[in-house]
């Protein structure tokens, strides 16, 4: 431990492994350290006699749930848009050698009362049941424009300006009342709350866009992938992906106490009596709570089940959104579900969550919402975790402090924080330089051998696709 590093990385959450993985790749000196002796933090995946000592205080889990082994539950449940961010990384950095993926059944938004498939395209539009004949036509004018919109064509933008006019404008163009709306902001766009409607509509067109190209990928029936075993081999990949190109990782390594000079700034870590030099420091808010800020809590409720979700075509794997004016609430509520299918439950077993952005001091009452659609459940537990974000200068004292992971159960949010994080360290914009942006894009939107099918139903990345 007595030597110096360029950064030193506390924590192994999947952000600050996907940051250790690339810095290593360009060729920085990264200590990963971690007070846990297992990977993955505060989004590690459980056991079941894991889940029974965090939540119930002991390891005997009932028998009839089937062997802990078994058993791989996410505490952090997130799907992947398959042409999202977190895709493009994993090809750029060839962790996906280390993965398997299986595609998500069902992407389903609850409205009315009732939960409905979410209408991606002009034809799946006029099948819907969330809208009557004659908004159907309306939706499907809206759906062919969002489709054909080229942000380098001005003959597709007829004649509006995205970057002006406001998403409400927008589809009020269109005469797409407040239900459909509602839907296309929140269960195709993936909005959290109501405030994209008044910002310019150029983002939300690109999130449908994507919700398009990524339900393309497969033909399937979500636009979402996901890792066989659960997420917890992400964290674990990326990890591996840093000690091939030089990064050392210690596990078990109590406190990890930061250290800095009478400026203010990092000079190293020490745990065990040892002090590592490093010049920055990258971290979850658990590490440094002086220097983050509480901005909310996240409810969530995790049931073991013997069934799918009802009313969702019997999907092993599914997704449900609900939106925040469905419920009267101030954010939006999410449903996941992964069964035996992800090899993260026995056969017949499956994992449900339901989450939102906290507003009670009540998460059993507040879930109930998202809990009534599950129908039955083997065992349930509820659990509330501050969200916090850093407020810190790292250009005064080089540490770089993750946010918290919120209450979405897709990755989007939580990329687009490692994304920035990596720029503030190194000063590049990986991933955001446009011609690297536009290759990527057109290598994954245009090129179906990045992606190839295996008997089995699952698929692999060929990551030598991309330059």
């Amino acid at each position: 431990m007595d030597e110096e590093y360029d950064v030193i990385v506390l924590g192994t959450g999947l952000k600050e492994c996907i940051l250790s993985g690339l810095l290593s790749v360009d060729g920085l000196k990264v200590l990963h350290m971690d007070r846990n002796d297992y990977y993955g933090g505060e989004s590690t995946s459980l056991n079941l006699i894991q889940l029974w000592k965090r939540f119930r205080g002991n390891d005997q889990p009932p028998a009839h749930l089937g062997s802990s082994r078994d058993y791989n539950v996410d505490m952090i449940p997130k799907f992947m848009m398959a042409n999202g961010t977190l895709v493009r990384v994993l090809i750029h950095t060839d962790v996906t050698k280390y993965l398997y993926f299986k595609a998500v059944d069902g992407s389903f938004v609850y409205n009315k009362g009732k939960v409905h498939k979410v209408p991606a395209t002009d034809m799946e539009a006029l099948k819907s049941p969330l809208m009557g004949i004659f908004e159907k036509r309306r939706a499907r004018k809206f759906f062919i424009y969002v489709q054909d919109y080229n942000e380098n064509d001005p003959k597709t933008h007829e004649g509006m300006d995205l970057t002006r006019v406001t998403t409400k404008e927008l589809i009020a163009k269109y005469g797409l009342d407040d239900n459909t709306m509602d839907f296309i902001g929140h269960a195709l766009a993936l909005h959290r709350d109501d405030q994209f409607l008044n910002e310019p509509a150029l983002d939300t067109v690109k999130r449908m866009k994507l919700y398009a190209e990524s339900l393309a990928r497969f033909q399937g029936g979500s636009p979402y992938i996901y890792p066989l075993y659960g997420l917890g081999e992400l964290p674990q990949a990326f990890a591996r992906l840093s000690a091939v190109y030089g990064g050392t990782y210690m596990l078990n390594k109590p406190e990890c106490k930061v250290e800095f000079d009478d400026e203010g700034k990092v000079v190293g870590v020490t745990s065990e009596g040892e002090t590592a030099k490093c010049k920055k420091v990258v971290c979850d808010p658990l590490y440094l709570p002086n220097k983050v800020r509480k901005v909310g809590r996240v409810a969530r409720a995790i049931a073991i089940m013997s069934h799918p979700i009802p009313n969702t075509n019997d999907s092993q794997s599914v997704q449900v959104i609900l939106p925040q004016k469905q419920l009267g609430r101030k954010s939006d509520m999410y449903l996941f579900c992964c069964s035996y299918s992800h090899n993260v439950a026995p056969k017949g077993k499956f994992i449900a969550f339901v989450s939102t952005e906290a507003e009670t001091d009540n998460p059993e009452t507040e879930l109930r919402p998202g809990i009534d659609l599950l129908g039955p459940v083997d065992e349930i537990f509820f659990d509330i975790y501050d969200r916090n974000e850093p407020v810190n200068e790292p250009a005064l004292d080089n540490c770089f402090i993750s946010t918290s992971y919120d209450a979405t159960t897709h990755f989007e949010s939580t990329v687009m924080d490692v994304l920035n994080m990596y720029t503030l360290i190194t000063g590049k914009v990986r991933f955001c330089i446009l011609v690297l942006t536009l290759l990527l894009l057109q290598v994954i939107s245009l090129d179906p051998n990045i992606f190839s099918w295996t008997r089995s139903g699952y698929f692999w990345f060929d990551s030598s696709y991309v330059v």
